[in-house]
């Protein structure tokens, strides 16, 4: 069900919630969260399917903010969505224009759920210092996304330097996968330490630069990483070599589905190793709601190492 609301304000847009509540129409028991999509005009259909197959996982109210130009007439649209039409979520468009959205905190706090936790998401376009937009006050966690800023490489450099417990960004959660697997090959024999490592990647993925500083932290070994130009293969991360007295064990990604591991005395192993969703993406940050303590440190005590990658970038 779509209830449209055409120049409106927030009171009347709560109200109406209750009255889509009391009629049945959607029940807010049983929301564990409010999720806030900043975004704009044109482009949040994707986001919000996204938040919706999310929602059959964490139920929630989406609020969804779209900012038009300053220069348009000051009006506040808004849109919910209920049943079929927001997943197991409720969800709440607003569509702010000219001057209706120069307050972007007042736009939301009488929309968010009683004694419920606040993520704020911004799918592209985000604020340098995410912490302190009138968004990001209000919410316990914050996700960017890196892949999506104008110059990649340059953001994943820059994350650690207005770090504040609670961000994070989709480019860390993206090498899940790849940690995941590479931790599972060193907890098998041999039990031989780490002495170098290699990393490469598409020069479109600022998840390489997360990867290679949380190697660099994790094994305390140097990290060896490079960008691949990106129209020698799918953008994302290319390989991993690890290099140990009896030989390198190389993880790499031939094909955008397909990953090779190839272990010394071992036969060779084809791994199904696809590319992580925008769905998937999200539903992984909401289930914890807690500060994302090892990215924090990847991305502060690591940050020598991204800053080496934004200057190879830039060369």
């Amino acid at each position: 069900m779509i209830i449209d609301l055409p120049d409106t304000t927030v009171s009347a847009i709560s109200k109406k919630l209750v009255s889509v509540r009391e009629e049945g129409g959607a029940v807010a028991l049983g929301r564990v969260l409010t999720l806030i999509i900043v975004t704009h005009h044109g482009t949040e259909e994707e986001v919000i399917e996204a938040a919706n197959d999310a929602s059959r996982e964490h139920p929630m109210r989406v609020i969804a903010v779209l900012f038009g130009d300053d220069d348009e007439e000051p009006r506040l649209d808004a849109q919910i969505r209920v049943g079929g039409d927001a997943g197991a979520s409720e969800v709440v468009v607003l569509r702010a224009h000219g001057a209706a959205g120069s307050n972007a905190e007042s736009l939301v706090t009488g929309l968010l759920l009683p004694d419920a936790p606040v993520v704020a998401w911004w799918p592209a376009d985000a604020p340098e210092n995410p912490s302190q937009s009138a968004i990001g006050r209000i919410a316990q966690r914050r996700i960017t996304d890196a892949s999506s800023q104008p110059d990649p490489a340059a953001w994943v450099a820059r994350l650690g330097e207005h770090y504040v417990p609670g961000d994070t960004d989709f480019a860390w959660t993206r090498v899940t996968r790849w940690r995941e697997q590479l931790a599972a090959v060193l907890d098998q024999p041999p039990y031989e330490p780490v002495t170098a490592v290699e990393v490469r990647g598409s020069s479109e993925s600022p998840s390489t630069a997360l990867l290679a500083a949380w190697l660099g932290l994790k094994l305390e070994v140097p990290v060896d990483y490079a960008y691949l130009p990106a129209d020698e293969w799918a953008t994302g991360i290319k390989s991993v070599r690890l290099t140990r007295p009896s030989g390198d064990t190389l993880l790499e990604r031939p094909a955008p589905n397909v990953a090779v591991l190839t272990q010394p005395g071992q036969p060779t192993h084809d791994l199904a190793f696809p590319r992580r969703t925008l769905r998937e993406c999200l539903a992984e940050e909401l289930r914890r709601l807690d500060p994302d303590l090892l990215y924090g440190r990847v991305i502060t005590e690591g940050h020598d190492l991204l800053l080496s990658a934004d200057k190879r970038e830039s060369e």
